[in-house]
């Protein structure tokens, strides 16, 4: 092979090494445009390392050698990119597990365009000076052979990589994480304006996951705890509406009737009426002790209650007058009993994901995926001010039950506290890695809960937003009125009651091994390893100085050793 012949070898190589680090690290990118989307895998985005390693070959001899048809080669590049953009529209690449969107334009479409005809230029050059007799198009799919052959090399980057490629773990060893996780904690610099509070977790409670509901047969949406702490509702994508025993965890009865997923419950301050909202663009009801169908509520002459999903459904402190937000961009205040419309708010200009009524019925507040919070005078319907300081969709909010503090959740992962008639921003909590899917308040209003789609849930104290406990859980999430039971989701459909204990009482995790790791019995294993990981980078007692750590962690390892077990042993 001749010197040039190495010299561009050595590009090529260059950029398809780059390619796959590229994939380690980004993970899964896709392109999106007027078309739909589609998705590139690790192959894909490494053959295109080995197609820039080709165009700045291709420079390389252009330049050196003075030959025109590299210029040539890219003209033509750039103008089939024009005309493909003329033909397909705007186009734009998305990487979502570093939280990365872009669109191209025209002008980039033909610089990428430029490239590839450089690229090819490159590869004829690399042909002609190499002693091979194959065309530039058995070259590439020799080198794709090999790209696809590098795909269980990036897959196991990937599974070693978690937050850091130098992080390593042995089955039941997690120190050198931790010592890295402890070295960002504290050189970590104090945030000001507004105040952000990162603060090593300390405890006085403990919450214990002490039963699972297993009923649903799709994940679970929508939870609201009876006011006698004896009874839940669950609302789930498998449209049931589900009634349990929370002293047993015995499932009491299914609600049936919504057509579609069931997004939203809640049960009335009197504990008679059970309503739900649905996909399906309904509000249903039942009468609680009779078990009987009530009414659907239905906007004027329409069977519907709105012209979208219903994402969420409030009863008023007092149970006059129901709240529901919905994909229409619409609020609408109902008659409780009646079921008859009183108003629509209108003025989110994308899908309401949230509402929520102050405790002394003056104030409603709605969310959206228009990143903004709205606050509403109840009485009047007026639109009395807007927040929009998230940087994403709001997913959640709450409001304290002494009416002063508004929560929200943000899929931006910060929690914000705001003073609820200015809408001042308090302070922000940031502990989440991935979007806030749910937040509840304990009833003495000095706890918050809160989860994220990662399966972590954090509680707080909401004056000083120290960060006081981590549990493995999803949304929804609910404090019982008394506030000695915590509902969460939990995976497949699942529902777990935590129970908070007392730091002398004796503390453990029960169940089955995949309950206590949070995966279902027939998980992958690898999924059930980076399960494992998740969990001890939460208990391990170097990070988490609670006093249920080391009782949680030796849980947690003993669960996983069992997997071990079991995956050893023949079926």
């Amino acid at each position: 092979m001749k010197p040039t012949s190495q010299t561009g070898a050595a590009f090529i190589t260059t950029g398809t090494l780059t390619g796959a680090g590229i994939s380690s690290i980004v993970g899964g990118i896709g392109i999106a445009g007027s078309f739909g989307g589609v998705g590139i895998g690790a192959a894909s985005v490494t053959a295109a390392g080995a197609v820039v390693g080709a165009a700045a070959y291709g420079a390389f001899q252009g330049i050196t050698e003075g030959d025109t048809v590299a210029f040539g080669a890219m003209g033509i590049g750039a103008v089939g990119s024009v005309g493909v953009f003329s033909v397909v529209g705007g186009i734009g690449f998305v990487a979502p597990k570093i939280g990365l969107a872009f669109g191209i334009g025209t002008v980039p479409m033909a610089g990428i365009g430029a490239v590839l005809g450089l690229a090819a230029y490159g590869v004829a050059k690399l042909l002609d000076d190499s002693e091979f007799k194959e065309t530039p198009m058995h070259l590439f799919e020799r080198m794709e052979e090999k790209v696809l052959q590098n795909d269980y090399y990036n897959e196991a980057l990937l599974e070693l990589s978690g937050d850091d490629l130098n992080a390593k773990f042995t089955a039941l060893e997690v120190e050198e994480e931790l010592k890295q996780l402890k070295a960002k904690i504290n050189v970590e610099p104090p945030q000001i304006k507004p105040k952000i509070l990162t603060i090593t977790p300390q405890i006085t409670g403990i919450w214990q996951c002490v039963k699972t509901l297993k009923g649903h047969t799709a994940t679970v949406n929508a939870v609201a705890i009876h006011p006698d702490n004896k009874t839940l509702v669950s609302g789930s994508n498998d449209r049931q509406v589900n009634l349990w025993n929370l002293q047993t965890g015995k499932w009491l009865y299914t609600f049936s009737g919504q057509a579609e997923a069931v997004l939203s419950v809640a049960i009335s301050p009197d504990g008679k009426q059970i309503i739900s909202g649905s996909v399906d663009r309904k509000i249903s009801s039942w009468l609680l002790e009779t078990k009987k169908y009530n009414c659907t509520f239905s906007y004027l002459s329409s069977p519907y209650s709105h012209n979208g999903f219903v994402n969420a459904v409030v009863y008023s402190h007092n149970g006059n007058i129901i709240a529901s937000a919905s994909t229409d961009k619409t609020i609408r205040i109902w008659g409780s009993y009646t079921g008859s419309v009183k108003r629509t708010l209108n003025g989110h200009t994308d899908a309401v994901l949230s509402v929520a009524i102050s405790r002394d019925g003056t104030t409603l507040v709605s969310s959206s995926a228009d990143q903004t919070i709205r606050i509403w005078n109840l009485q009047t319907g007026e639109n009395r001010y807007i927040i929009n300081q998230h940087l994403a969709a709001v997913n959640t909010l709450a409001i304290t039950p002494d009416n002063q503090t508004l929560i929200s959740g943000s899929a931006d992962k910060t929690i914000k506290l705001w003073k609820l008639q200015t809408g001042e921003l308090r302070c922000t909590l940031k502990r989440h890695s991935t979007a806030i899917s749910a937040i509840a308040i304990h009833p003495d209003g000095k706890i918050i809960a809160s989860s994220s789609q990662d399966g972590i849930i954090n509680l707080w104290n909401i004056k000083t937003g120290e960060l006081l406990e981590t549990l493995s859980g999803f949304s929804p999430l609910a404090f019982s009125a008394d506030g000695k039971m915590l509902i969460s989701g939990g995976k497949g459909g699942t529902i777990k009651i935590w129970r908070q204990v007392q730091s002398g009482d004796n503390l453990s995790l029960t169940g089955e091994w995949w309950e206590i790791l949070g995966v279902e019995p027939k998980t992958h294993p690898k999924d059930v390893k980076l399960a494992y990981l998740r969990l001890a980078r939460l208990y391990h007692p170097d990070i988490n100085s609670s006093v249920s750590a080391k009782t949680a962690m030796q849980a947690v390892n003993q669960a996983y050793q069992k997997f071990q077990q079991q995956l050893s042993t023949p079926n």
